[in-house]
Formats: structure tokens, sequence, C-alpha cells
């Protein structure tokens, strides 16, 4: 955090000195208090002026207090407002820059926890436990300095509440408890998760019906993050229920009127010097209970602090320090291998060529690789052993502007801004003209989709009109159309697919055809019947490659592959069938 809060030094530096001018000047009133009773307990007469003036002096403590401690939170907030709007300005910046394939390994609640609760939880650190620390130090150290003028043995005894208090502290900091805390974080970030796959996801669970089963994992997480809170505070209750107890006004009343009336009764003392440590002594407990919540806070702000550095040290793919442009298009994969983990290989050594004006289309069982393989393509992330080319130069030689001009792509979990439909379909051209987006948008078979919607292609998605899975992917095809780049990527592009989007995902191959070099993940025939050559992935390894008719004569896994798919795809329209049938007995 040094670098964030540097430029606010002096800020923090007033936050304390007038944190400790507040604190000392809310002594005040209590010390009044305190001349007053000898004034007014002292044989002989009273004087009148000497009493004024100790009550007008109590009352301008009391109202130098007030102003310098609210002076010291209204900077602190201030400064804390600036430091949470740089944490995420940071966050923002270095999420800009990560491999976008690093999204794909993390959850959308665990991030969101982050950037907005995990950013949050620096609020008391800055705006409010300086000053209380600082307050909570400097109040017991003045009362004790006066408290030992007046009797050094009943500031002894005065002190015995917090020396039990402090004891109390390292039963708080044993390994158990630091593990039930992390425990605890872990268990509020899956419920943070749970939370937002349950909402972004009960729309399609309940139309296949699973609303239940969607139901009662979020109610699982919710019993996890229970009976982990109830096991952290069951175990944490009776330290913290001692230490109140040792700091509680009865308690150090008690302790106090003890230790005072055994001095009185002895002659040690005086009995009007008993009042400054009835007043006083409270004052010690109090600072010393902030103390501890404001260790616990820091402890809360550190552990935040913690997972933010996580995310802000996450490496961004380098930059070349002298970019290469690519001559031309085409696409080379050379013994690439890549891992998520060090010890199991996505990929294993997949050397390929795709040419442009060709149609390549990747198949396989799922887990085969076939979605990592092609998130190499827009650099989502690096291989670890083996390059990929584009136009003869290491795709980690170009710029990421320059590459993301040459490739766009289409995956199946399309995510649409909350935006017009022409500022999502023109995402990739801001500048785009109309003319272009609705040419884009026909050729993606979207256009009478769009016309259909509150205003046209200027409805705004997600407050004005939602759309379905297929209707997403047509937007997201009609953006990857517009982009224009010579090099398209469909990773499952017809996932939720209907004939409509079907026939769009075709029509667009048919139409872009020319120079283009297309990569395409199909689990539809018809898509792959298409294609000018075919790659069968199996365990991370091309296990066969050549045109679908080849393929399918040679009768190995890609012969296979199809038979499998035709009958599944007769049982459907068997299935679809019948169901016709019944409804129209009826």
């Amino acid at each position: 955090m040094k670098p964030l809060l540097r430029p606010h030094r002096w800020s923090f530096a007033a936050v304390v000195v007038f944190q400790i001018i507040g604190a000392v000047a809310g002594l005040a009133p209590l010390l009044a208090v305190v001349e007053l009773g000898h004034a007014l307990l002292s044989p002989g007469p009273i004087d009148h002026d000497h009493v004024w003036f100790v009550v007008i002096a109590g009352a301008i403590g009391l109202f130098v207090r007030l102003l310098f401690t609210s002076a010291s939170s209204g900077i602190g907030h201030i400064v804390d407002s600036k430091v949470q709007l740089a944490f995420r300005r940071q966050l923002a910046l270095v999420l800009g820059r990560v491999p976008i394939g690093w999204f794909s390994r993390r959850r959308t609640g665990e991030l969101a926890k982050v950037v907005q609760e995990d950013v949050s939880a620096v609020h008391p650190f800055i705006a409010h436990t300086p000053g209380e620390l600082v307050a909570a130090f400097v109040v017991p150290l003045v009362s004790l300095v006066y408290l030992f003028t007046v009797d050094w043995r009943l500031t002894l005894i005065t002190l015995i509440p917090v020396v039990l208090a402090v004891a109390h502290v390292p039963l708080m900091m044993t390994p158990a408890r630091i593990r039930e805390e992390k425990e605890f974080d872990a268990a509020m970030g899956g419920i943070a998760n749970s939370v937002v796959e349950f909402v972004q996801g009960i729309a399609v669970v309940k139309a296949f019906g699973g609303g239940e089963r969607a139901h009662r994992r979020f109610l699982t997480a919710v019993d996890e993050f229970v009976a982990t809170f109830l096991r952290w505070v069951t175990n944490l209750s009776p330290i913290a229920a001692g230490m109140k107890l040792v700091l509680s006004p009865p308690f150090v009343l008690l302790v106090v009127l003890i230790g005072g009336t055994a001095l009185i009764t002895s002659g040690g003392m005086a009995p009007a010097d008993l009042l400054p440590f009835l007043l006083l002594g409270l004052g010690l407990t109090a600072p010393v209970a902030a103390l501890g919540h404001g260790f616990d806070d820091l402890r809360g702000a550190a552990r935040a602090v913690g997972r933010i550095k996580e995310v802000l040290e996450v490496r961004p793919l380098p930059e070349p320090a002298r970019p290469v442009a690519p001559q031309g298009h085409r696409v080379e994969l050379r013994d690439v291998r890549f891992a998520y983990e060090d010890d199991h290989e996505v990929l294993r050594g997949i050397t390929l060529t795709l040419e442009p004006g060709t149609v390549t289309a990747v198949v396989g069982p799922s887990g085969s690789g076939k979605s990592t393989l092609v998130q190499l393509l827009p650099r989502f992330f690096d291989p670890t052993h083996g390059s990929v080319l584009l136009g003869g130069v290491d795709l980690r030689e170009i710029d990421s502007r320059e590459l993301y001009r040459r490739v766009s792509f289409v995956f199946q979990d399309v995510r649409l801004l909350r935006a017009s439909v022409t500022d999502n379909i023109a995402l990739a051209v801001p500048h785009a003209g109309a003319d272009d987006v609705v040419r884009a948008a026909r050729l993606a078979n979207i256009h009478d989709r769009i016309l259909e919607l509150p205003r046209g292609y200027d409805t705004v998605i997600g407050d004005e009109a939602e759309l379905s899975g297929g209707e997403a992917q047509r937007i997201a095809l009609a953006r990857a159309l517009l982009a224009d780049a010579p090099v398209l990527v469909l990773d499952e592009a017809t996932a939720f697919a209907d004939p409509q989007t079907e026939r769009a995902v075709r029509r667009a191959l048919a139409t872009l055809g020319g120079d283009r070099t297309i990569l395409v993940i199909a689990h539809r025939l018809e898509t792959i019947a298409d294609a000018d050559t075919v790659v069968v992935l199996e365990d991370g390894e091309v296990v066969e490659r050549g045109g679908p008719a080849e393929l399918l004569a040679r009768g190995g896994r890609f012969a296979a592959f199809w038979r499998s798919h035709e009958s599944a795809a007769a049982d459907e329209i068997e299935t679809r069938a019948g169901a016709l049938q019944g409804e129209q007995s009826q």
C-alpha cells in the first residue's frame, strides 16, 4: 500500500496530530470534574472565580475535542475515498493487462469480492484506525502520568483490568484462531461466488428444470458459511467475553473502589483523591477496548490487502520491446505445448498450419484441449513450449493492439455489455457507420430480431431487452464480422445454437471465404462438413487430420465421431417427432 499512501502522507500526519490534540483535549472535562471536586470538598469558603474558570476550561476542552476529532475523521475519510479509488483503478489497470485466459481460471464472485469488498475492507485502516490507535495510546499515557502524581499505589491497582485485558490478546492470535479467520474469509468468498453464479445462471438452470439443484448448491454454500462462522465465534466467544468483562465499567469501578477504600481506611490517601481514579480509571479501559477493535480492523485489512496483492501481482503477457508486423495471415503452430499447471500438459506437441482462405475445424472429446488450442491464437495464453506464428511472426513479437486488429473471435460463453445493440456490435470498430453495423447483423442473421426489440439497434441490452443464448452468439458473430479481421476464431460458437444461429454461422463461413484464415471448434456435423481441413484432438494430441470426406473414408476416430453424432441427431429428431405427435393427438 505504500505507493498508494505516499501522496497522502501529510494528510495522514494531519489525521494523527488532530486526533492527538482531540484526545488530550477530551481529558479536560474529566480533569475539570476532579478539580471541581477538590474545590467544593475543601474546607473553607468556595472560590467562585476558580470554579467558573474550571467549568469554562472543561467546556473549552470539550469543544476542542469535538473540533479536532471531527477534522481528523473528515480528512481520514477523504483520504480513504482517494485511496480506494486508486486501488480500484490499479486493479482495473492490471485486470486489463493480464492474460485473458487468466479469467477463465477464476470465479467471477471471487474477483468481484476483491474489487468491491476487499477494497472496502481497507476503509477502517485508513479512515479510523490510525487516529483511534493513536488516541488509544495517548489517552492512557497522559492519564497515567496524572494519576501517578496523585497516588502511584492506586494507579497500579487501577491498571489491573488493563493488564488482564492485554493478557487475553495472545489467545486471539494462536495458529488455530488465524486458521479459523482464513476459513471464514474463504467461506465469505464462496458465498459471494455462489450468489453470482446463482443469479447469473438461474434463468438457464430453471429452463432445464434444474432450479432446485441450483438452489440447493446455493444453500449448501450458505450452510458451509454458517458452520464456519459458528465454529469461529464459538471458539472466540469465551476469550472475547473475558476481555469484555475485565474492561467493563462495573469491574473497573469495583477494582478502584476496593483499592481506594483500603488506602483511605488505612490513612494512606485522602478521600478526595479517589475521585480522579473513578473518572480516569474508566478512561483507561475504553481506549484499550478501541485498541482491540483497531487491531481487528488492521488484521482484516491486512488479509484483504493480501488478496488484492495476489491480483495485482498477476504478471501480464509481456509486450515486445520492438514489435514486428506480420506478413500475411498464415497461422502456424510449431510443436506447441501448454500446461495450466506444471505437472499436467493440456496440449502436447501440436504442429499445425492454417492457410489463408481455408476453414479448419477442430473436433474431439471433452477435455481434449480444443478450447485451449484456439485460445492460443488470440494470445489469451502463451504456450509453455513451442510457438504460434501469424504471418511468419511469433505472436509474442506482435503488439497486442495489432494482434487484435488481425484476429477476431466468437466464444461459447458470450458476454454482452450493458449498452445498445449498436455499441455491442461495433465494440471493435467504435466509429463504424450504421450501414456497416446493419450489414454485419444481416450476415449473422440477427437483423430481424434486432428490429423486434423496443428501440431496435438503440435498445440497451440488459435494461430494455434480454437475448437468448443463440441470439447473444449471433450478436457476437456480427461483432466479429464487422471487425473484418483476416483471422477468425470460433470456439463452440453454436453451443446454444438454434437452426437460425447454425445457418448464420455456416453462411458467415461461406461468405467470409476469400483470403481469411478461419479456425472453428464445432460439434455440429453441418459446420464440420463445410471445413477444408478437420483436425481431431485427443488427450492434447493431434490423432487425425485431413478433409472431412478423406477422414470418413479412412474409418478412424473422426468417422466414429461422425457416426455417434449422426445417431444422436437421429434420436433427437425422433424424440421431437414423437412429442409433436403426442401434442397433435391431444
